[in-house]
């Protein structure tokens, strides 16, 4: 396991990931699969209205509570 902390995935931005967007895409994705995008306090919104008006979006969870599944879609690396 890597000991790098996660960073935000906005473009250029590299602060500390507090808040993990849930999302997929239904034309692409089986419904129970979950893509993730971290985000920092200042992306949190603009990250989550994009995902929102494309209707990806399924949820938002602080990072410190994100149980992604193991090994499975949805976790970190599937970002």
């Amino acid at each position: 396991m890597s000991e790098e902390k996660p960073i935000c995935s906005a473009k250029g931005c590299r602060a500390d990931a507090v808040w993990v967007l849930a999302w997929n895409n239904p034309k692409l994705h089986a419904p129970e699969r979950r893509k993730t995008w971290l985000a920092c306090e200042e992306h949190r919104e603009h990250l989550s209205q994009f995902l929102g008006v494309r209707g990806f979006l399924k949820d938002v969870v602080p990072f410190a509570a994100w149980e992604p599944a193991e090994d499975g879609p949805g976790s970190a690396a599937d970002r």
